[in-house]
């Protein structure tokens, strides 16, 4: 049996001739591999060039963006103008737009005659010492389980996973029994106080989790190098770790104060006296004794701080979707 040399380019050597035949080969594999992972999906490559099937993915495309729209914003939009639409207007037709004008009394009137400034207020302090509190607890328990590693880390680590897997209604009563006799000398109670409310929420396991797993993926290299120069763990953790965790650290404030603003059940019950109460408690109490469009007003403020910070940081959430390594290289 004959067999068929290998082709020779003239002017090129043998050797040079095959590396480049297999070159050649390794670009048309790759581009069959390319086109085959395009082609993974509703719509082939081949079939996108269509006119109509192009026409047909942008219509759909189209028609769900409005829909996200519409039950995005929809609800907001329709509040901000109930808000300043008379109580009629909003019962006949509440898809009009200000049929019989605009009432922009309702807002004044919700801000001063329903005391919604002093509920506002009462808010932001509830929610500035959740955030702070939260904030402390989170950054130090997750610098601890993540840089410092000590033995019983392991241990710590688990126990603090396990309280994610306890029911909050079950925590309910023996927290509620906590805070009216808490473990302090005396007879001393923290009902009516605003620690009843910040020192719960700062034991939060789902942040201490998640700045540990941010710090986690923290060059060690970095730390290593701060020791050697004689840094000590409050240096280390105030001067290297805080500054490297903006994304992580924006992530929590942004949860911490959505949560501390809409939270009803616990501050109905550890602050029953209504002057120390925030909006999301003291709102619903007020809802029978006030007109529906000064209630709507009402409702229309409370939503002011939650949107403006989601305005805000939606970069930040952006930045940190996937929460992976903040420093390379």
């Amino acid at each position: 049996m004959t067999t068929t040399p290998p082709p020779v380019f003239e002017g090129v050597d043998a050797p040079h001739a095959a590396e480049g035949i297999r070159g050649v080969i390794g670009r048309r594999r790759a581009d069959r591999r390319t086109d085959a992972q395009g082609d993974r999906g509703i719509v082939s490559g081949h079939d996108r060039k269509k006119r109509g099937v192009r026409a047909g993915l942008g219509g759909v495309h189209g028609v769900l963006f409005v829909g996200l729209v519409v039950a995005g914003l929809g609800p907001l939009l329709w509040l901000a103008k109930s808000a300043v639409t008379p109580t009629q207007d909003t019962l006949r037709q509440p898809l009009a737009l200000w049929p019989n004008g605009i009432d922009w009394a309702n807002l004044p009137q919700a801000w001063n005659d329903v005391h919604i400034d002093q509920f506002f207020w009462n808010t932001i302090v509830i929610a500035a010492g959740s955030w702070a509190f939260q904030l402390v607890v989170a950054t130090t328990a997750g610098y601890a389980l993540s840089v410092l590693r000590p033995r019983y880390a392991p241990i710590l680590n688990g126990a603090v996973l396990a309280t994610l897997f306890i029911p909050a209604v079950v925590l309910l009563v023996p927290l509620y029994l906590t805070i009216v006799n808490p473990p302090l000398p005396g007879d001393v109670s923290l009902l009516n106080n605003y620690l009843a409310v910040w020192l719960p929420a700062a034991a939060n396991a789902f942040n201490i989790l998640l700045v540990k797993r941010f710090f986690d993926a923290l060059p060690r290299e970095v730390f290593e190098a701060a020791r050697t120069d004689g840094a000590g763990p409050f240096r280390l953790f105030w001067s290297i770790v805080l500054p490297m965790s903006k994304p992580i650290l924006g992530v929590v404030s942004v949860f911490a104060i959505i949560a501390a603003w809409k939270d009803f059940l616990w501050p109905m019950l550890v602050l029953p006296d209504p002057a120390v109460q925030p909006l999301s408690v003291r709102l619903p109490a007020v809802q029978q004794s006030i007109e529906l469009d000064v209630f709507l007003a009402a409702l229309a403020i409370s939503t002011l701080i939650p949107v403006a910070l989601f305005l805000v940081f939606q970069g930040v959430f952006l930045r940190s979707a996937g929460l992976g390594g903040a420093v390379k290289g």
